[in-house]
């Protein structure tokens, strides 16, 4: 009867060191944790403070830049510059009077090299902005992620902890038990 005895109290006393064990891991993940919480603290007011500044307003050139690059980069542009440059061709090919400029199109080319000595430029200007704005949007989905990760970790923490005073909880209710079980079976085996 002894050695049931035996076998119920070494899983109870097993169970009572993990839980000790696990309430001394909870007291440094509580100091670490306090260290997360600060680090969140430090990215809501950095995230605070850039609100408002988050992405500047855009410069005169900027707008021009952008406006400039839509105008380009668009279908109706490609159409229309078609359109012009096969009139062009066809009204200097066959000039029933004289032609303005008969091939080789030199002034055609001219225009056409004007044309893509500003357009260039204008457009690697706006790609910049617009690969800072990324960069900025980037920067700022990292800080989410970084915040988001940080809050779930300490919410695991949490659940974790509240399972171990769990498990303290129903340890000493088991060796109450396992207490109240040998006086009642001590108390039987007097009477008996």
């Amino acid at each position: 009867m002894a050695k049931s005895d035996d076998t119920l109290t070494d899983p109870v006393r097993e169970a009572a060191a993990e839980a000790r064990t696990v309430a001394a891991l909870f007291d440094e993940i509580t100091a670490l944790s306090l260290e997360d919480q600060a680090l969140l603290r430090d990215l809501r007011k950095a995230r605070a403070d850039r609100m408002p500044r988050d992405v500047p307003s855009p410069t005169l050139g900027q707008r021009t830049a952008d406006r400039i690059a839509g105008v380009v980069g668009s279908w109706r542009f490609i159409i229309i510059q078609s359109v012009l440059l096969v009139v062009w061709l066809i009204l200097n090919i066959f000039a029933w009077t004289s032609a303005w400029d008969p091939y080789p199109f030199i002034l055609l080319n001219l225009m056409l090299s004007f044309q893509a000595a500003y357009t260039a430029p204008i457009l690697l200007m706006s790609q910049n902005r617009q690969a800072e704005i990324d960069r900025q949007t980037q920067r700022n989905d990292y800080e989410v992620n970084l915040k988001a990760e940080l809050e779930i970790e300490l919410l695991h923490q949490k659940i974790d902890l509240l399972r171990a005073r769990e498990i303290e909880r129903l340890v000493s209710v088991v060796q109450e038990l396992q207490k109240g079980l040998a006086t009642r079976r001590a108390g039987d085996g007097d009477s008996a």
